[in-house]
């Protein structure tokens, strides 16, 4: 079995849902999980707070910088995930479709890597 990082892709520039649209696509991602989780894939899920809560760490030449924000400028930024284990990227990509029905965004679907490939 290889484990998926099935990553939500979220437009932070997008103007926010209502509060009751929210709750029902967390309802429906709840389904999801529940749904992964009787058929034995689930390992993790996880929702993140906006990018700009974030911090970035570089080290380079012996120092270390600490940045306020996401290091990229880019419209989507990752808004939670899913960790599934799968017998093949096709059966991962079945639970993405059903995650990005559920929540209404992109998902991008990453194998997690299992050593064989060195960079």
């Amino acid at each position: 079995m290889m484990q998926y990082l099935l990553a939500v892709q979220f437009d932070e520039s997008a103007p926010p849902e209502p509060e009751e649209d929210v709750r029902a696509m967390m309802a429906r991602t709840g389904e999801v999980t529940d749904e992964m989780k009787d058929a034995g894939v689930w390992v993790f899920v996880g929702g993140l707070q906006h990018s700009d809560a974030s911090t970035v760490v570089r080290t380079a030449g012996g120092t270390t910088a600490f940045t306020d924000g996401p290091f990229a400028e880019t419209k989507e930024q990752l808004g939670g995930f899913w960790v599934i284990q799968a017998e093949d990227l096709d059966q991962a990509l079945v639970w993405a479709e059903k995650c990005s029905v559920a929540c209404g965004q992109p998902i991008e679907v990453r194998p997690f890597d299992d050593g064989s490939r060195r960079r």
